[in-house]
């Protein structure tokens, strides 16, 4: 029977919190920088004190390029999200898959290391690659849910 562990939701809500105040600090910096000269917007007097004989000084520079900056990075954080949000730990019966692409089978293991699993929720397995060369490799339970069934498996598939 295969055990599967998903990405984290600590992982997930990161990415959706530094999307959110993305979003926040763009709205905030192009109101500022693009509504504030209107004197309906509220914050005419920070227009006023920020714009003299029409040229903008830095600060109003600032809140008209930062906008389109935090849209850029917006998309991008939403685009890594949108990549990373299916990925998971399957402990099949022949081998361990990382992420779909990264496989270690169950006789290459020579140990796992789980001293800190239950204080700071990781453990490490080395394992001998392609090349015959000891590989560490760190799984963390801010990475992955539901990591104490995935090393369960490990330990009884590997004694």
């Amino acid at each position: 029977m295969a055990v599967e562990a998903p990405l984290s939701k600590f992982k997930k809500n990161n990415f959706k919190i530094y999307i959110g105040v993305a979003v926040l600090f763009a709205v905030i910096f192009a109101y500022d920088g693009y509504l504030s000269k209107y004197e309906w917007s509220g914050r005419h007097s920070f227009y006023e004190g920020h714009v003299k004989d029409g040229k903008p000084d830095d600060t109003m520079r600032f809140n008209q390029i930062a906008p389109i900056l935090l849209v850029v990075l917006v998309v991008l954080l939403a685009g890594r999200f949108w990549a990373v949000k299916n990925r998971k730990l399957l402990a099949d019966e022949s081998q361990l898959v990382i992420d779909g692409t990264e496989k270690i089978s169950y006789d290459t293991i020579q140990k796992i290391d789980k001293t800190y699993f239950d204080s700071k929720g990781y453990f490490v397995i080395t394992h001998k690659d392609k090349d015959g060369k000891e590989t560490n490799r760190k799984l963390s339970d801010r990475t992955y849910d539901n990591l104490a069934a995935i090393l369960n498996e490990l330990v009884a598939k590997i004694s």
